[in-house]
């Protein structure tokens, strides 16, 4: 899958409960800053008194949680790989194969002999020390189904491994012992059988690209490529006809890409295009020519361009398709003869454009569901693919609905049997911001907009690094919608629902416009009559907590109650401290203060640690992890307290207002969950029901117990 948004170094929070981590090139969870060495070892004196509280709710939502995910546990992911002869799929901790012609599954690895393994060294090394839990990432099948590469991740941090395994043809009788584990693996790719690409990871940064030969006599590796700038991220990936292997060098603003012919001998890569300033290109293969979404269109945003396998180079390039003005693309893939495009249109809604790579001036554009808020696509093997696009569609109250589209009949049909949409709806919103750009918000609801100014609204905001807004399936946002509730999801600048240009305008200099656009969303909405301040509640995760921070210390009247989880609120202290290991990244989303007055002044001016003011806040629930490095603990222990504190002192000042009642500033530590939040299934649990229990104690919501149906006498 080529990319359509270059997004390497990013705060990003994905819940891992249902979506494993997967291959999907344009959303990189790849390094998201920092480290927490500076911060001091957290304790159970920061898990916050006012827990307590929440705990009756708590335990009510939590049983609620399990039911509704057990609801919806058929719809759960499963990340399957095709190979020749079976199909591959993991579930817990272990890799299953089934023929396909639907035999028994059989074990294929199982993430015990990662235990054993470890336990093996410790005796031999004379060490004692906690085990970590493992859980499985992602599956790589080499071409003739010779070899498996899994990589696997601690539980307790972010560390990576990736084991090779040797597959049988027949039946296996027992789990194939482990041939080679490699350390801090991220990114990785078969080019044949015995040959492995792959990237490590070193203090949150990949930077080196090694080779490794399986061999009867053995096995050898060696480093073929090595990245010299600090704020390039590099990775490998496969083209969809496994033709060609790409070594993607990537920094905020700008591309460089070489590629490896698996077909010939040598595997020695070569240059597409030399990296030049703000150009973005990402690589597919079709037929000896290279298909690239580039920003080479109007306005520099993407557009499909070709040109021939032996002279790779801009100046080769040449014009097959450019979307409409408007149209963001977010995706591009090579299906058959056709390049298939995912793009959402000027109104927010998501569509597939497909482009005859013979004919491009043919190109169609296929609707999607309205409900249709995020996708996913699905790679099966080659000699599986016959001309076929496979996808599901999901939104956040949406289980997942597989599709598959056949770009040379123009023929979309759904692969899965699709429940029924018309309890809920999705609208579709323009607020417009303080300087007259018009934002998108989308809009669940059961209840009709003009119905909704008794509904709890909880409200959703990211705006960073150019990425969309998730907005995958959530059984926690199903419960909320089935409970009353509405979900909007505010698509502020600085992400990248409409495009480069949108994210251009809210970085460095331009962040203060994340924040208007959230402002504008929220009164329009109220304007409308949806909700109203005391019943609206906002939530964000990682740097999505620096509009939902800022806008509380502007106008902390427009919301009741904030979750913030693994949040990301001292920018001004962060971007100072260039010892971070991501800062030079960072510095061309935020700008960089220690060289520019004018960013340090912009910093300063939304930055939610530094703008704290006595005065009445919303209640806050503001969860962190002890093992983040992406996100340092004593950023959100700092900026607790100076919370806490400017609440006393307005209210020392202030020692009888009216109609003002003291926000409740929760603080939760998680021990051990890294900046994703827990992997454990229970923890999750747990987490999300205080969550709910917090949001329906601070709105001051009846009782749930209360709605139930009563029994007849």
């Amino acid at each position: 899958m080529a990319a359509a948004a270059a997004v390497l170094c990013t705060r990003v929070f994905t819940p891992s409960l249902l979506r494993p981590c997967r291959r999907i090139r344009w959303l990189r969870v790849s390094a998201l800053r920092f480290d927490s060495s500076n911060a001091s070892n957290p304790s159970h004196d920061y898990l916050s008194p006012g827990l307590e509280r929440y705990k009756d709710l708590q335990r009510y939502f939590r049983r609620r949680l399990r039911a509704t995910y057990q609801r919806f546990s058929n719809t759960s992911h499963r990340s399957v790989v095709y190979g020749h002869e079976h199909l591959y799929f993991f579930e817990g901790n272990v890799i299953y194969r089934v023929g396909k012609r639907h035999s028994e599954p059989e074990q294929v690895f199982n993430l015990e002999q990662v235990s054993q393994e470890d336990e093996k060294a410790e005796l031999q090394n004379q060490e004692r020390k906690q085990r970590a839990e493992w859980t499985i990432q992602r599956i790589r099948l080499s071409p003739l189904d010779k070899h498996l590469a899994a990589t696997i991740k601690s539980s307790d941090g972010e560390e990576l491994r990736c084991v090779v395994v040797r597959l049988e043809k027949r039946n296996i009788p027992s789990l194939v012992p482990i041939i080679y584990t490699l350390d801090q693996v991220f990114s990785f790719e078969w080019a044949t059988d015995e040959v492995l690409f792959y990237t490590t990871m070193e203090s949150l940064r990949c930077s080196k690209v090694f080779r490794l030969d399986l061999t009867p006599s053995g096995s050898r590796m060696s480093c073929v490529y090595e990245e010299t700038l600090p704020d390039v991220f590099v990775e490998v990936a496969l083209s969809r006809d496994q033709q060609i292997l790409s070594i993607n060098c990537s920094s905020r603003t700008s591309s460089e890409v070489l590629l490896i012919d698996t077909a010939t001998t040598h595997l020695e890569p070569f240059l597409v295009q030399p990296r030049q300033p703000d150009l973005l290109y990402h690589v597919e293969h079709w037929r000896g020519w290279l298909i690239i979404l580039a920003n080479t269109g109007a306005g520099r945003e993407y557009q499909v361009v070709r040109a021939p396998l032996s002279e790779p180079g801009m100046v080769s390039w040449v014009s097959l398709f450019s979307p409409g003005q408007g149209t963001a693309v977010k995706d591009m893939d090579v299906v058959g003869d056709h390049c298939v495009l995912v793009a959402k249109t000027p109104g927010g809604e998501l569509v597939l454009i497909t482009v005859p790579l013979a004919r491009p001036k043919e190109a169609h554009t296929l609707q999607l569901p309205n409900w249709a808020c995020a996708i996913e696509t699905q790679k099966p093997a080659v000699a599986e693919q016959r001309g076929g696009f496979q996808f599901r569609i999901s939104s956040p109250v949406h289980p997942p609905v597989s599709y598959c589209l056949y770009p040379e009949d123009r023929l979309l049909s759904p692969a899965t049997q699709d429940e029924n949409h018309r309890n809920y709806s999705t609208t579709r919103l323009e607020a417009r911001s303080q300087d007259g750009t018009l934002v998108p918000v989308t809009l669940l609801h059961a209840a009709p907009v003009e119905a909704l100014r008794g509904s709890p609204l909880l409200v959703h905001v990211y705006g960073a690094y150019g990425r969309d807004l998730s907005m995958e399936f959530c059984p926690e946002k199903r419960l909320l919608l089935e409970q009353g509730w509405a979900l909007a999801y505010c698509h502020v600048r600085g992400g990248g629902e409409r495009g480069l240009s949108w994210q251009r305008q809210a970085r460095a200099e331009g962040k203060s416009k994340g924040v208007e656009d959230l402002q504008a969303c929220l009164q329009h909405m109220f304007s409308l009559g949806v909700s109203s301040p005391s019943l609206t509640a906002l939530t964000a995760c990682s740097a999505g907590a620096v509009p939902a921070g800022a806008l509380c210390n502007r106008h902390p009247h427009m919301m009741r109650a904030v979750t913030l989880k693994a949040p990301f609120l001292d920018v001004l202290g962060t971007m100072q401290d260039p010892s971070l290991p991501l800062t030079l990244e960072d510095c061309e989303e935020w700008g960089d203060p220690v060289r520019n007055p004018e960013h340090k002044l912009s910093i300063t001016s939304y930055c939610p640690l530094h703008n704290i003011t006595p005065q009445n806040y919303p209640s806050m629930l503001l969860t962190a992890y002890r093992s983040d490095a992406r996100v340092p603990l004593a950023g959100v222990l700092r900026y607790t307290e100076a919370l806490r504190k400017a609440v006393h002192t307005h209210f020392s000042m202030n020692p009888n207002p009216e109609c003002e009642k003291p926000p409740n500033i929760v603080l939760n530590v998680q021990p051990g969950a890294n900046h994703f939040g827990p992997g454990d299934f229970e923890l999750m649990l747990e987490e999300e029901a205080l969550n709910l229990a917090f949001l329906h104690t601070e709105l001051v919501l009846e009782p749930p117990q209360a709605r139930r149906r009563r029994r007849r006498n």
